[in-house]
């Protein structure tokens, strides 16, 4: 079974949203401050290994910048300064809301 990664990251500033687009044609919108939300940098979500929780950011944010991290992730720089979360594609994926 191939993995399945990311393969387009678009930043849309009028929604305040990304479009993230995986390599089997799955697409999703989410929130700038939700993604901020479910950072899993340890400084959000503690050194545990438990479940990563959403946590509110301090007010509304937008990405400074996206960076790849190898190719199985991006950082991103908030505006608010926070730069330590590291998104893996899996883990985008999972906080994906699912459609019913």
């Amino acid at each position: 079974m191939s993995a399945t990664y990311l393969t387009e990251i678009q930043r849309l500033p009028a929604e305040r949203r990304f479009k993230l687009t995986w390599n089997d044609g799955f697409s999703a919108k989410l929130d700038y401050d939700y993604v901020r939300g479910y950072c899993p940098c340890a400084g959000c979500q503690g050194h545990s290994a438990g479940q990563v929780v959403f946590r509110q950011p301090p007010g509304p944010v937008t990405p400074a910048t996206i960076e790849p991290v190898g190719n199985y992730a991006v950082s991103i720089v908030w505006s608010d300064g926070h730069s330590t979360g590291i998104y893996r594609f899996d883990f985008l994926r999972e906080i994906c809301p699912v459609s019913a």
